[in-house]
């Protein structure tokens, strides 16, 4: 089985010389690619989607198209703050609030202007999850940018309540990074219950559980240091303990 990074520079490799990557790029990110908006109205037709009233989508460029299209169907929508820098992590966006253009909060600088920052406890509960890879295989494994965000932002929701075991979990991707090879976990890694494709929507059957919380034993002191809500919620937790 290839490691994580060696799955991400093989894929991001392939969909260079394919020509299939967009603006910016695919190495070092989650890739654009050509057909995310294909994506996103596939995605809009899966019954999952058309309940959900509230939504967390990744700020990343392939999922724009995701997010203009929740706020145009009046979802909720919710973005991480990038690499959680802020004590507030996720910036909520109200469509019925709106003073610009859907298209234009759908980006992320868009977002972070006229967006609100919460703190979690203000984040409603979530109905589905949209979340970038680079990566993915029809076993319900991804592989991420390399950050762990992804995972940790569902960490942090999940100990809120403001996400469950079965809240479901979706990706949206090109073909090429779909791999039918087995693809390494963690008890920390988030499973995905579908992916998009520009040919359509597959449902998945994840051979794990998803994470229940936030695994304090895999976190470095940098990154807690680095990362306001994490170094508050271990303060919190350090004094029940006491």
């Amino acid at each position: 089985m290839q490691t994580k990074d060696a799955i991400r520079k093989r894929v991001w490799s392939l969909m260079e010389e394919e020509h299939v990557s967009r603006f910016p790029g695919a190495r070092g990110r989650i890739p654009n690619f050509m057909g995310a908006e294909v994506c996103a109205r596939f995605l809009a037709q899966w019954p999952t989607w058309q309940r959900a009233r509230v939504l967390k989508v990744n700020p990343d460029s392939p999922q724009r198209a995701v997010r203009q299209r929740a706020l145009e169907e009046g979802k909720t929508l919710y973005m991480a703050v990038p690499r959680l820098s802020d004590i507030k992590p996720f910036i909520e966006l109200d469509p019925k609030a709106l003073k610009v253009s859907h298209f234009a909060a759908s980006s992320i600088k868009g977002a972070s202007l006229c967006g609100r920052r919460v703190l979690l406890e203000e984040v409603k509960k979530i109905d589905l999850i949209v979340c970038g890879s680079v990566a993915v295989n029809r076993q319900g494994a991804r592989v991420g940018k390399g950050g762990g965000y992804s995972d940790l932002e569902y960490a942090l929701l999940r100990e809120e309540e403001k996400v469950g075991a079965t809240t479901p979990i979706v990706t949206t991707v090109h073909g090429f990074q779909v791999l039918t090879e087995p693809i390494p976990m963690t008890e920390h890694d988030i499973p995905l219950n579908a992916l998009v494709t520009p040919e359509g929507w597959v449902p998945l059957r994840p051979r794990r559980g998803k994470p229940k919380g936030i695994y304090w034993e895999q976190l470095d002191e940098e990154k807690i240091q680095a990362i306001p809500v994490l170094q508050w919620k271990r303060n919190m937790r350090g004094a029940r303990l006491q």
